[in-house]
């Protein structure tokens, strides 16, 4: 019997890079970026952008006084607050993109017991809709937004358009990503 040599590794002192001809690209796993470096390089910055944000939710709920709301309860309200419409379970999961209906489940339970959302059953579909508190919470929110979000950007048509232009590609990309889920399920 032979015995196993344990493995070493090395932390590296900063970033991997990969280099592209025309400039250095920063990525999060350089092992990834060789067969697609400018994927890697845009997943990277998906990453701490989507770091960023969940850390600009919370953040921005505290500010409007909610203390204790993880993420996904903050998305759930503001959803759940839009278009003042009331809506099913099923519909916020596909709205956001939820796979696991149990985890909004609970965080519908959450904003129940904490007053900003209430359920009402009609026939067997349980139906949400905010409160008064809810949607005064969404506002503080907005406030908040507007005041610390909204008033750093330029607002140009240029910029305007840019924004568009990103959010549909973010669309687009969840599509990809979505498909490319399930053929990793059946892999």
């Amino acid at each position: 019997m032979t015995k196993d040599k344990p493995i070493k590794t090395t932390v590296p002192t900063s970033l991997p890079t990969t280099k592209s001809a025309d400039n250095l690209r920063i990525v999060t796993s350089a092992h990834l970026a060789t067969s697609y470096p400018e994927l890697s390089e845009f997943e990277f910055g998906l990453i701490i952008a989507s770091n960023a944000f969940r850390s600009w939710l919370i953040r921005c709920m505290n500010a409007a006084g909610a203390k204790d709301m993880a993420v996904l309860d903050v998305l759930i309200l503001h959803h759940v607050t839009h278009r003042e419409k009331e809506k099913r379970l099923a519909d916020i999961c596909f709205i956001l993109n939820i796979e696991d209906t149990h985890v909004a489940s609970y965080s519908l339970k959450k904003l129940v017991a904490a007053g900003l959302v209430r359920s009402e059953k009609k026939g067997k579909e349980m139906f949400y809709s905010t409160t008064p508190e809810g949607t005064a919470l969404c506002d503080r929110y907005k406030e908040v937004r507007d005041s610390c979000l909204v008033s750093s950007f330029s607002k140009t048509e240029d910029e305007k358009k840019q924004l568009a232009d990103m959010a549909k590609f973010l669309r687009n990309l969840s599509g990809l990503y979505d498909q490319a889920s399930r053929g990793a399920s059946s892999y």
